[in-house]
């Protein structure tokens, strides 16, 4: 499903999609806590009812649950509801930009307001792509908590999972710390954000149909990793939080959590061992 067999993008129908809105509520409960906290291997105890939970927990709260039978072959939900119907077979998570005005808590009924912020098409290296910015809204109990921009690319599976010329290895950051993007955690992050897409679990999915050496990484799985390591090495979360992925990250890759402090904010990257920078990240805490 590549070239030739691709639709067209209608740029102008896609955009018709801008100001669409969808919302969801849901209760940010302690078994949700329990289980975040088990599968970041987080110190300590899983906060309790009415202690604060770790930043991007959100991830995972008011996902669509569309029915089975309306996800896609891709395992998202069919295209044209609240997200535009780009006809563009590959979707990633690119990046975001997110701003914490308050804390989340066991035991928190959340509301999540989602506007459709943008819709444009760009000429990439392999083709065309289609950029979609979200917006989000955190709300509890009518107070706002959270700010996101979320921006997703859609493109053809003609763009590999690994580039021909390979990108410049990445610097080493003054904290490291070795990671193993093991089966498991992609699992258990994929059942958490309810996230049915087939790259992160299915892997003949991932090699034979999307053209990948592995299963893919979640962005947001990576930008969690880093934003914990973010609040572990200044003792505090953040209060803004913004990533973005340059190369894909797979399961069966050594990689390496980098940071390096920026005067009062914190640098910090993913990046395979011995290969490039898979995601870039910035944590502020004014």
């Amino acid at each position: 499903m590549t070239g030739d067999n691709i639709p067209a993008v209608d740029i102008a129908h896609l955009r018709g999609w801008i100001g669409r809105e969808d919302v969801g509520t849901d209760i940010l409960s302690e078994d949700l806590a329990r289980k975040y906290h088990a599968t970041f291997d987080l110190a300590g105890e899983a906060p309790r009812f009415g202690e604060v939970v770790p930043r991007l927990i959100h991830f995972c709260l008011a996902q669509p649950a569309v029915p089975t039978e309306r996800l896609g072959s891709d395992g998202h939900p069919v295209r044209g509801g609240f997200l535009p119907p780009v006809p563009l077979p590959r979707r990633m998570w690119a990046g975001g930009n997110l701003t914490f005005h308050d804390d989340l808590r066991v035991g928190d009924e959340v509301r999540r307001i989602s506007r459709i912020d943008d819709v444009e098409q760009k000429q990439g290296r392999t083709g065309a792509l289609c950029f979609v910015t979200v917006r989000h809204q955190i709300e509890v109990n009518g107070r706002l908590a959270v700010e996101e921009r979320q921006d997703l690319v859609y493109r053809d599976l003609d763009a590999s999972g690994r580039a021909d010329k390979p990108p410049p290895l990445a610097e080493q950051g003054a904290q490291q710390r070795p990671m193993k993007a093991e089966t498991p955690l992609l699992f258990r992050y994929s059942a958490l954000t309810f996230n049915g897409h087939r790259i992160h679990y299915d892997r003949r999915y991932t090699t034979e149909v999307e053209g990948y050496p592995g299963l893919v990484v979640h962005g947001p799985l990576q930008a969690a990793l880093l934003c914990n390591y973010a609040t572990e090495l200044r003792s505090a979360p953040p209060t803004r939080f913004s990533f973005r992925g340059l190369s894909p990250l797979f399961d069966d890759d050594v990689f390496v959590l980098h940071a390096a402090d920026d005067g009062d904010r914190l640098k910090l990257w993913t990046a395979r061992k011995g290969g490039p920078v898979c995601m870039t990240a910035e944590a502020a805490w004014t």
